[in-house]
Parts: structure tokens; C-alpha cells; sequence
């Protein structure tokens, strides 16, 4: 009976699968969970490509609430990753973010995990 389907031998298809599991559940790991999260990884990436942004301008951008953009952008504070600057405008409350050195590293190290594991991923 002819053999139809992939011609790679079953044990080479599983090996190069298990190993590539391996590199995937690993670069899976290294994953900077502070940025991983949706809305702070939208936070990271809005401020990296704008030198800074206004609390309502990122608010208007990542279609978010007020609360919950500020709990967000408080944790990237609180990592170092996130600059936060208030001040007034005539009589009214002005907050402004820039994302600081330490955030543009630690972005450009969360992008390069995600290239591993997504190149890991078409590899298997």
C-alpha cells in the first residue's frame, strides 16, 4: 500500500516540530509581560512613534477609558517606561507621556522576542 501525504519521515516532522515548540514556549518566557498586555503595548507603541502625546490624545487613540488608560499608563510609569508630565494650561490640567530611553529598549526587546517566535513558529 503506497504511502500518500508529507514525504518527511513522522519522527523528523515531530522532532522539528518538538524543537521548535521549544524555541516558541522559550521566547514565550522571555516576553517582557509588562508590555505584552494589549493596552500598554498600545500605550509603548503610540509613544513611539510620537515624541509625546497628551492623556487625551492617547485616550482618543487606543479608544479607551479614563480609568483604565490611567491604570495602564501608571504601571509603564512605575517600569521607568513611561514619562508622565502634568501641568496647567490656563486653568485646566494638562497630563502629557513620552516614552523614556529604558521604554524604546525594552519595546525593541519585546518586538525582537516576538520576530523570534513568530520566526520560530513558521520554521516548525
Amino acid at each position: 500500500m503506497a504511502r500518500t501525504g508529507a514525504a518527511t519521515p513522522l519522527s523528523a516532522r515531530g522532532s522539528r516540530a518538538a524543537h521548535a515548540s521549544v524555541e516558541a514556549r522559550s521566547g514565550a518566557r522571555a516576553l517582557d509581560r509588562l508590555i505584552h498586555e494589549r493596552m500598554r503595548l498600545g500605550i509603548v507603541s503610540a509613544l513611539a512613534v510620537n515624541a509625546k502625546l497628551s492623556f487625551n490624545d492617547l485616550k482618543k487613540l487606543l479608544r479607551t477609558t479614563d480609568g483604565n488608560l490611567s491604570v495602564h499608563a501608571r504601571k509603564l510609569e512605575e517600569a521607568g517606561y513611561v514619562a508622565c508630565a502634568k501641568y496647567f494650561a490656563g486653568r485646566l490640567p494638562k497630563t502629557e507621556y513620552r516614552l523614556t530611553a529604558e521604554g524604546r529598549r525594552a519595546l525593541e526587546r519585546y518586538l525582537d522576542h516576538m520576530e523570534a517566535l513568530i520566526r520560530a513558529t513558521r520554521e516548525g
